[in-house]
């Protein structure tokens, strides 16, 4: 059993509880005794129904995105269910914040306190022991939850586009003025002169990743903020069923791995009207899949590519999260096109304490994204957060400021690479305490941002994941990403390209003048 003690911000992602012998999950709440708890202060143990699938004989059961049984945490409350695997998904909703700290005092700080913990099946020595019952629960366990390849019924799925491969190296292709012509109606001219191009490619080159603020152009970018802000200011349906039903988007399942909205392009060799007169889908369709933009990325990595597979996404605000995956494999670049208007992500924040902690130079001032710049990304060796990036406050400031601020910056939504974790016998039931340590195994992470492309050259292993966005965020988050699998160059006289995970410094690149750019946020 443990002590948990949720405050405003607060969560836990959707889980069945499946590890080692457990058999019960229980919580006793011990809230507030003189303040009842309000339902609209979140906080709620909710369970996830379930679909069984049938196929080849085979039955396949996976948790349904959506929510049907909510019980709000209440004052010597004891809520507990059996540990079924494949069945007892369920999560806890965010503790929410108040509208102001006068509010916040008067709910009691929101304090959802609880001991919680499992009834294990009877170990050797205990009352109701049967031998051998633990090693067939356990492998009943493991049967569940691979039984009937449930990754089956996992959305989206990748739909990698092969692409002829290149007659010549990267090193050898140019923009042609055909190229240029295509390319000017979607990206901001400075990206695609030569010597930026060169930069770029040395920066990341050296550093396996590279962020290029003001990616867009004025005239597509203005296109773009146009829809986001439109979709926002639109109630989307509850219901995931409903969301699919009436309109393009589809929802991300099953939500133990990943739920979020997305959209993906069918064939991207075919465009239609409606591509055109969406940006969302011409970038999708149109802008990233093309001939002029793939060379561009190989002028800007000296990678050769031979596929893409690329995919819209927006993460809604108390809703929405990416959990760890791994890539295994060849090396392969990653794309991500931060397209989300509202501020208040922590990406300025992050981009001020690499600057501190590494000395580098002032990347440039807030709002002015006409400002072109490359910041080569190595892992944190420092233990950047995997919040928002933001320095810890003073230990001189009050403990009621300090929480206050930490809550009132960190609504995730920021997109991280991690090394993987090597220690692979470590028993997942049992608790620790939680150290800055694991800072350590951050190599890259890129919070929501506007018209601000990274690229990686990510290895296979290295870890990726979209923290939960906080219902106190002021929007959701937006962006396509897309990966790419390519082949890369050795050149002459010059070190093979590193992998993120082989790269060990902090580097940031700013060596491009200013231009005149109406987009500043």
């Amino acid at each position: 059993m443990a002590i948990n003690v949720y405050t405003p911000g607060c969560h836990l992602l959707c889980h069945d509880d499946v590890i080692g012998s457990r058999r019960i999950s229980y919580i006793l709440y011990l809230t507030d005794p003189d303040i009842p708890w309000k339902e609209e202060w979140g906080g709620a143990l909710r369970l996830f129904p379930t679909t069984t699938h049938k196929d080849d004989g085979v039955t396949t059961i996976t948790p349904t995105p959506d929510t049907t049984k909510i019980i709000p945490p209440a004052w010597n409350q004891l809520s507990f269910f059996a540990v079924q695997p494949g069945l007892s998904f369920h999560d806890v909703e965010e503790v929410y914040h108040a509208e102001d700290e006068e509010q916040l005092k008067k709910d009691g700080g929101r304090i959802r306190m609880a001991i919680s913990g499992w009834f294990h099946i009877p170990q050797i020595g205990e009352e109701g022991y049967i031998e051998g019952e633990e090693e067939k629960w356990g492998k009943n366990s493991s049967l569940k939850q691979l039984q009937g390849n449930p990754d089956r019924y996992d959305f989206p799925k990748p739909q990698p586009v092969a692409v002829e491969p290149a007659a010549e190296p990267a090193a050898e292709k140019e923009l042609d003025e055909a190229d240029l012509d295509f390319l000017l109606k979607y990206m901001a001219p400075t990206y695609l002169t030569p010597d930026t191009l060169d930069d770029i490619a040395e920066s990341f080159m050296d550093a396996s990743t590279v962020t290029l603020d003001g990616l867009l152009s004025n005239k597509f970018s203005a296109r773009v903020r146009e829809y986001v802000e439109a979709q926002e200011a639109t109630l989307l349906p509850e219901s995931s069923e409903e969301i699919e039903r009436t309109g393009p988007w589809k929802v991300a399942r099953p939500p133990h791995k990943h739920r979020f909205l997305y959209l993906q392009p069918f064939n991207s060799s075919k465009v239609d009207k409606a591509s055109l007169e969406d940006p969302i889908k011409e970038l999708t369709e149109v802008f990233l899949p093309s001939r002029q933009f793939r060379l561009w990325l190989e002028l800007a990595t000296k990678c050769n590519i031979e596929n893409y597979d690329i995919l819209a996404r927006r993460f809604r605000r108390g809703l929405d999260y990416n959990l760890a995956t791994s890539h295994d494999g060849e090396p392969r670049l990653e794309i991500s096109l931060g397209l989300t208007p509202t501020p208040g992500w922590g990406a300025d924040e992050v981009e001020e304490d690499e600057d501190t902690d590494d000395g580098d130079e002032d990347e440039g001032e807030e709002g002015q994204e006409s400002k072109a710049k490359t910041n080569g990304s190595k892992p944190k060796q420092n233990g950047e957060s995997k919040s928002n990036g933001k320095p810890k406050p003073s230990e001189a400031d009050e403990l009621e400021e300090e929480v206050q601020e930490e809550e009132g910056d960190d609504v995730g939504g920021h997109e991280v690479y991690m090394a993987g974790d090597d220690d692979e016998d470590e028993d997942a039931a049992v608790y620790k305490t939680s150290d800055e340590t694991e800072d350590d195994n951050v190599l890259f992470t890129m919070p929501a941002s506007w018209n601000k492309l990274s690229i990686v050259l990510r290895d296979s292993g290295v870890l990726k994941f979209v923290k939960y966005v906080s219902k106190n965020a002021k929007g959701d988050r937006w962006d396509v990403n897309a990966s790419f699998g390519v082949k890369i160059e050795e050149m002459e006289g010059e070190e093979e390209m590193i992998t993120l995970e082989e790269s060990d410094e902090e580097e940031v690149f700013n060596g491009f003048p200013d231009s005149d750019d109406s987009d500043s946020d």
